[in-house]
């Protein structure tokens, strides 16, 4: 383990690997902040993202990271939506919308070569056990 600032509070802390750069205090705060938000957005489901940043104290960018996460996901009446990271399309969650994603996997598919069947050798005739006759 190693010893990190936390990059919310600046506290001291043992980093374990793959988590984000804070304290066990700072991500319990934000995952109470994101169950506020999942609880607001459910009582507000026609909110747009400042409305929500503002009544809820997070940013906008925070938000957007949640969307990304596919953490928060939204109704197809709703007026949030952010961009695909490859076409610009409009998408309520992820990074990718459906037609990127389809074409990300059939190009990855095809990508991978299929291992072809194995055949076996094909044996040669065996003549030292056949029986001989001599032509006269």
């Amino acid at each position: 383990m190693e010893v990190r600032n936390c990059r919310t509070c600046g506290r001291l802390f043992n980093y374990i690997g793959g988590n984000p750069n804070m304290c066990p205090a700072c991500r319990d705060d934000l995952e109470k902040k994101f169950q506020e938000v999942k609880s607001y957005i459910q009582d507000n489901p026609r909110a747009t993202i400042q409305q929500i940043s503002e009544d809820n104290e997070v940013s906008t960018n925070q938000l957007r990271q949640w969307i990304r996460e596919e953490r928060l996901q939204f109704t197809d009446d709703s007026p949030i939506g952010i961009e695909c990271e490859n076409c610009g399309a409009s998408i309520k969650t992820g990074r990718f919308c459906e037609n990127c994603k389809n074409t990300m996997a059939n190009t990855l598919a095809q990508s991978i070569e299929k291992p072809k069947p194995i055949e076996e050798p094909k044996k040669k005739p065996d003549n030292k056990n056949k029986m001989r006759f001599l032509e006269k």
